[in-house]
């Protein structure tokens, strides 16, 4: 009898490369990949499909940190050409991206879901041609209406939001874990 192959995790942060970039909001999910790299001691070095990958053990399961340098609006361009690879798989795939329709803070994992707006993951779903992927989306959003969203995204944090950032980082790395480690109903339940 043949050995059912352990699931290979894809955990994908959508960002912008480059220093001009470093800690807007957009680049949040950039700032997950680094933390849980971090985490686990992993170096992302290797190239592949125009992204940078270091692989780590999460929950006993081999897993790929994947941070694309496509830029944000053509992430799927990265995401599409590593799912092209062998061994890997949608149904282990985890987007994670920032979101400006929620207060800044907050997590909210879904198993799939639209683009709501967000080019990342609009570009994602096209070149996917499926919305069925897990993606954990971090609030950035603040109580007041925005002008303009793309200036909003691509702007730093406020001094207050960076007081409190590293948490929330850190919170959505935990996050991410305990989709690998436990399933993603026993995640929403705790992080939604």
């Amino acid at each position: 009898m043949r050995a059912t192959p352990e699931k290979k995790w894809l955990i994908v942060g959508l960002g912008n490369p480059g220093p001009e970039y470093e800690m807007t909001r957009h680049n949040a999910g950039f700032m997950v990949i680094d933390a849980l790299a971090d985490r686990f001691r992993v170096n992302l070095k290797r190239e592949e499909c125009h992204s940078l990958i270091g692989r780590a053990e999460i929950a006993a399961s081999d897993t790929e940190l994947v941070k694309p340098q496509t830029f944000m609006n053509l992430s799927g361009e990265a995401v599409g050409c590593l799912l092209g690879k062998p061994d890997r798989t949608k149904a282990e795939l985890i987007v994670i991206v920032d979101d400006f329709a929620l207060p800044f803070g907050s997590l909210r994992i879904r198993p799939k879901g639209s683009h709501g707006g967000h080019n990342g993951l609009r570009s994602i779903i096209g070149h996917l041609k499926t919305q069925e992927f897990t993606r954990v989306r971090i609030g950035i959003g603040v109580n007041y209406p925005i002008a303009d969203p793309t200036h909003f995204v691509l702007g730093r944090f406020s001094l207050e939001e960076r007081s409190q950032l590293a948490e929330v980082i850190d919170k959505a790395a935990s996050a991410v874990i305990e989709i690998v480690e436990n399933g993603i109903d026993r995640a929403m339940a705790r992080w939604n």
